[in-house]
């Protein structure tokens, strides 16, 4: 656990990546199966991510993210697409998934699927879309944890135009929506903010205990 958090520690929302240096395929599927790993609402999951390499779309991706650096120069762009809607057939898809992988009957599953339909797909909207949005938060924080035990870096980032994104991807007719993005890869030696102290609330502001 110490290493652990002295791997948070090192971490560090990187503003400058050096472009020669690349992640290995290995390297990039252990940070996929990290995110593939993690928890969601009900284990639903809905979104997709995806893992951008190639440079002219990364450029188009650059001009809608506020010509931020991080975009081309990071070894990958990964992007959480939420689902925009959240529909039976998914769910019916899930319990599928559930039932094959742990070899039991589909009928027994139905309590669980109706808890799903009957709430979650009975939300407005709206309100399902940022439901679904949430859920990608935990797969970042998952990267970031697997990145930083990896000694890769890799920056969160809010900072873009998710209709832009959305156009550029093609992710509106697919029923995605662009939620949150990451850029991973290596620090850039002339990355001055890699030698800032990390500050954070201290356990006594942070933290209530009841």
């Amino acid at each position: 656990m110490e290493k652990y958090l002295e791997n948070l520690n090192w971490r560090y929302a990187t503003k400058k990546f050096d472009s020669t240096k690349k992640i290995q395929g290995n390297d990039l599927e252990k940070i996929k199966e990290a995110i593939r790993l993690s928890a969601s609402s009900y284990g639903l999951q809905p979104y997709k991510v995806l893992v951008i390499e190639d440079a002219d779309i990364r450029e188009k991706l650059k001009a809608a993210s506020w010509n931020q650096t991080q975009i081309t120069d990071a070894s990958q762009v990964i992007v959480f697409a939420s689902y925009t809607n959240v529909t039976e057939k998914d769910v019916d898809e899930f319990m599928q998934n559930i039932s094959a992988v742990r070899e039991i009957d589909l009928e027994s599953l139905k309590g669980y699927s109706d808890t799903i339909k009957g709430t979650t797909l009975q939300l407005p909207e709206e309100q399902q879309a940022i439901w679904a949005a949430k859920q990608t938060y935990i797969g970042l924080g998952n990267l970031l944890s697997a990145c930083a035990t990896m000694k890769i870096d890799a920056c969160p980032m809010e900072g873009f135009d998710a209709k832009a994104y959305n156009e550029i991807l093609g992710l509106t007719e697919k029923g995605l929506t662009a939620s949150v993005i990451a850029t991973i890869g290596y620090r850039s030696d002339k990355d001055e903010t890699q030698h800032n102290k990390k500050v954070r609330k201290s356990k006594e502001n942070l933290f209530i205990n009841i």
